[in-house]
């Protein structure tokens, strides 16, 4: 089945979870594009910043407050995306909520309220778009972590959250390609990201989180979207770490246990003393943090070659052409030696 997805300055997007961090710089690189961009989040202070920033440099924004907990405010998003614009191409889906603490330290309702931002965030989010989509085709891009294949300590609700997004893209793709509907389904899985969600996040430790390294800039994860939004895509890892996450734990979970166990604890580790009991943004949204980069930013790396590589087909397929040659060649001496 072929799915034509238009150029993105020519596109109409949702970008739900755009209050802050890639969500935020999703919306600006749109809408500097040339993309009709809606934008959702619960932080009304951050959206409002957002559109004044985007209409400041001649975009084309409007925001709707809504939270990704609730069906029926998700739905009023893609509605009134097509009201004002008369339709809807991509819809890209970022809200997310953070719990820093460990299983024993975690109650009931905090996993509850996690796994309807992030999991059911997700799933409402794709119901809403589905039916403006299914009429033209378009895009569902939904951004979950390099997590939904290995999460960290601290982090099992979060981890959950991400598995179970993964899931439901897995079945939703073969629903999709079966019934032949023109829609294409993007799972964006990001590496550790320079976000606000690290001090945005509810923390039940004596420390602020920090992601383990190395952290990537926002602005890898942006360009994979905007890639996903133009190019028919299954999954995109935004961050060469998540390249080893993901491929150590295919190749072996046990091994990946005893390296997770290693470095998960440390590598969260921060010195920055925090009280034990920091609500954040999991019930309510919080001000303050309604910008595209966390407090990484002398640490990030603002480039990244495995995503420059995977965005370019031409380029990786010269790549992989380059090594067969030289490996071949290579070969051919080895053997000619031989003789």
């Amino acid at each position: 089945m072929n799915i034509n997805l238009k150029p993105v300055g020519a596109q109409v997007a949702v970008v739900f979870g755009a209050s802050s961090g890639i969500g935020r710089l999703t919306a600006l690189e749109f809408a500097k594009k040339g993309a009709k961009v809606c934008v959702a989040a619960r932080s009304e202070d951050g959206l409002k910043s957002l559109v004044a920033e985007i209409e400041a440099s001649g975009g084309d924004a409007f925001y709707v407050t809504a939270d990704a907990a609730d069906f029926e405010q998700v739905k009023a998003v893609a509605d009134k995306t097509v009201e004002r614009y008369g339709r809807l191409d991509t819809w890209i889906h970022s809200a997310g909520t953070f719990l820093f603490a460990p299983f024993t330290d975690s109650d009931p309702e905090e996993y509850e309220r996690l796994i309807k931002v992030n999991l059911l965030g997700q799933i409402y989010g794709a119901k809403a778009a589905f039916p403006y989509l299914e009429k033209r085709g378009g895009a569902l891009i939904h951004i979950t972590s390099v997590e939904a294949w290995r999460t960290v300590p601290f982090q099992s609700a979060y981890g959950a959250s991400k598995h179970g997004v993964y899931g439901f893209i897995q079945a939703l793709r073969v629903e999709f390609a079966e019934k032949e509907i023109p829609v294409a389904v993007t799972q964006i899985l990001p590496a550790a990201i320079n976000t606000p969600i690290y001090d945005k996040g509810r923390n039940k430790m004596p420390f602020k989180p920090r992601p383990v390294p190395p952290i990537y800039h926002p602005q890898i994860v942006v360009d994979a979207i905007l890639y996903a939004a133009e190019n028919p895509t299954k999954d995109l890892i935004a961050g060469g770490a998540g390249v080893g996450v993901v491929g150590a734990e295919r190749f072996s979970p046990r091994m990946t246990d005893w390296i997770t166990e290693k470095v998960g604890f440390v590598g969260q580790t921060s010195d920055v003393p925090s009280s034990g009991n920091y609500d954040g943004s999991l019930f309510e949204p919080i001000s303050g943090f309604d910008t595209v980069e966390g407090r990484f930013s002398d640490e990030q790396f603002n480039h990244d070659p495995y995503r420059f590589i995977s965005t370019r087909p031409k380029t990786s397929n010269a790549l992989l052409a380059a090594g067969a040659i030289i490996g071949g060649a290579l070969i051919w001496r080895t053997l000619k030696g031989r003789k």
